[in-house]
């Protein structure tokens, strides 16, 4: 039995009891139905009830997730990540090899404003190595005793350093687009890390012939 078919038999029910209802209301009596037939109709419409809001539920949830796939573009793969799990954790091997790559690749024009050297203790590197790695900035600080500003070896609760002074001198060097901060971006991005995985992996050569 179809579901259109299964509406409108609870509808036609429903209507039915409904004028039911209206006629002993008028005539003051109430026509004798056998109580169990009336219980099971009860069952049916309830039961009908609840499925009917299941799948207006799930129609719903479809129509918000095609809205929210087309105002985002296409959507990317659902990989399956190895710290998705209740008891799973990071990969710290790759969380260190991730640094490594934004080190020498992104940093040179994505700043990660609310990340300290400390926050790489125990993750991707022991103390020493993160003091190690500190060391090698200079952190403007002051003012001193005598009012001036100084600079010194970086430390772990510093931040890491910015590529650029301010967001004009970054719109400046990079034709008017300002390159997003990089600290939360799987979370200020629709799928998150799906998106950051599939936008650093899906670049590819143009069709022979095209110029980019």
């Amino acid at each position: 039995m179809g579901l259109g078919h299964k509406i409108r038999t609870g509808y036609a029910k429903l209507s039915f009891l409904s004028r039911l209802a209206r006629q002993s209301h008028d005539a003051k009596t109430l026509p004798a139905l056998p109580c169990q037939i009336m219980k099971q109709d009860g069952d049916r419409l309830r039961s009908l009830a609840l499925f009917g809001a299941g799948v207006s539920g799930l129609l719903g949830c479809a129509t918000i997730a095609y809205s929210d796939e087309a105002e985002h573009g296409l959507a990317v793969p659902n990989y399956p990540w190895p710290h998705q799990g209740i008891l799973s954790s990071y990969d710290h091997a790759s969380i260190r090899r991730g640094h490594q790559v934004y080190q020498q690749v992104c940093a040179s024009c994505h700043s990660m404003s609310l990340i300290s050297f400390r926050d790489l203790v125990g993750v991707a590197y022991t103390e020493e190595e993160t003091k190690a790695m500190a060391a090698e900035i200079e952190v403007v600080d002051g003012p001193n005793d005598e009012g001036e500003m100084f600079t010194r070896p970086g430390k772990l609760s510093d931040r890491f350093p910015q590529p650029y002074a301010n967001e004009q001198a970054a719109r400046f060097a990079n034709g008017g687009a300002y390159p997003p901060d990089l600290s939360l971006i799987t979370k200020a991005r629709h799928n998150g890390q799906n998106y950051v995985f599939g936008l650093l992996t899906g670049y590819r050569d143009p069709p022979a012939g095209i110029s980019i």
